[in-house]
């Protein structure tokens, strides 16, 4: 199963849409689509929170190792509660919708969803994403859940924030806020949370093959759906925001 999943991690990595993070007005367009994924993956999150802990009263202990609670309550207490750069609680979704702010994005949409719950806001491509995560989440079985969150997610992509921040140096854009979300979230994938949630999944499938299979498809789709979301950014993109040396616009056709 693992190595299926690395394949389709690293191809995902190889995706054209990176090469265009050279350009301030895409990582721009790039973000207005992407703050769907960081707003939808709390939900997967959730999902896992009210599978393995115990959020009803009266409080019960959970069925599930220690181990494991205290990883998904440890997400939980990062991704909604982290500290910023001057020690202050915030979420990783505020940190990302102030770092849009800060080089110029626009949140318009992202905030007009958030107030009205309308889906027909979320552009083509983000749209389809979310609600296969939403449909993950709400119904899927807890051995879909994990794997969609702990597969799913942007995993192999420090060299695409790499990217991203030298962009911004070069272009001189104060934009503290967004470089300190970037560095955050390649310090936590890289850490303790990536090896803990593989032994999480790893505990929660027991070596049943059908279980097993069960996580590999649920983390296949989930990055098939990635990669659609990655395909729309690209084919939405005005031509003018790509170098003539990026060999993009087969892409772009």
């Amino acid at each position: 199963m693992e190595n299926i999943i690395k394949v389709k991690q690293y191809e995902l990595t190889l995706h054209p849409v990176y090469a265009t993070f050279s350009n301030l007005e895409a990582i721009r367009h790039f973000m207005g689509y992407h703050v769907f994924a960081v707003w939808d993956f709390m939900s997967l999150l959730k999902s896992l929170q009210i599978h393995l802990t115990c959020v009803t009263l009266p409080w019960r202990p959970s069925p599930y190792p220690a181990e494991m609670v205290r990883l998904i309550n440890q997400i939980v207490l990062g991704e909604e509660s982290d500290v910023d750069f001057n020690g202050n609680p915030v979420s990783h979704f505020d940190l990302y919708l102030k770092g849009m702010e800060e080089i110029g994005a626009d949140t318009t949409l992202i905030r007009k969803f958030l107030k009205t719950g309308d889906f027909t806001l979320i552009p083509d491509g983000a749209r389809e994403f979310v609600e296969h995560n939403l449909q993950v989440a709400q119904k899927g079985n807890i051995v879909e859940v994990a794997a969609s969150f702990f597969f799913g997610r942007e995993k192999l992509i420090p060299d695409m924030f790499t990217s991203i921040v030298e962009t911004l140096k070069r272009e001189n854009i104060e934009a503290k806020t967004f470089i300190y979300y970037l560095e955050r979230h390649i310090e936590v994938d890289a850490g303790e949370h990536g090896p803990l949630a593989l032994k999480a999944l790893d505990y929660l499938t027991q070596n049943d093959p059908h279980l097993e299979k069960l996580a590999q498809d649920a983390g296949v789709k989930s990055l098939d759906m990635r990669k659609s979301l990655w395909d729309q950014v690209l084919y939405t993109l005005p031509k003018k925001w790509i170098r003539e040396d990026s060999h993009l616009e087969a892409s772009l056709v």
